[in-house]
């Protein structure tokens, strides 16, 4: 998964187009992003593998997975696509999935939906930015 987050991060050209866009005050430098994923992708697998232990076909682990199609959606939607607009909606969605399987996974696992605690604040934050940058452009 880290790899897999890696290599689409690597694949995404930060220059040109999002360089151009009218950017909100509160964005952070673009170094940030790649130092933020990779520890929020470790995160992400540890709760994951503590999931897929425990309940390998539950509820926590489906939303899990879907969780983890919309992390990698979001960036071709938003980059390749050039649509802030359709983006907003990914990780709107996205936002939601990780509050529901910190919510579910509570009870069972609080480790698991700890592990998520700030990766919905980072996709949170992220969420207010794409929301900015699709209203200002």
């Amino acid at each position: 998964m880290l790899g897999g987050g890696l290599f689409l991060g690597s694949q995404t050209e930060t220059t040109g187009w999002y360089e151009t866009l009218n950017k909100p005050s509160f964005t952070p430098p673009n170094w940030l992003f790649p130092v933020a994923w990779t520890i929020l992708y470790v995160l992400i697998a540890i709760a994951g593998a503590r999931t897929f232990m425990r309940a390998p076909t539950g509820a926590a682990m489906t939303i899990w997975v879907v969780a983890l199609i919309l992390n990698f959606a979001w960036t071709p939607v938003f980059f390749m696509a050039q649509r802030p607009d359709l983006a907003l909606i990914v990780i709107g969605l996205l936002l939601l999935s990780i509050v529901a399987f910190i919510a579910i996974s509570w009870s069972p696992d609080r480790i698991a939906a700890l592990l998520f605690a700030p990766y919905a604040i980072w996709v949170g934050y992220a969420t207010v930015l794409n929301a900015t940058i699709a209203a200002n452009n």
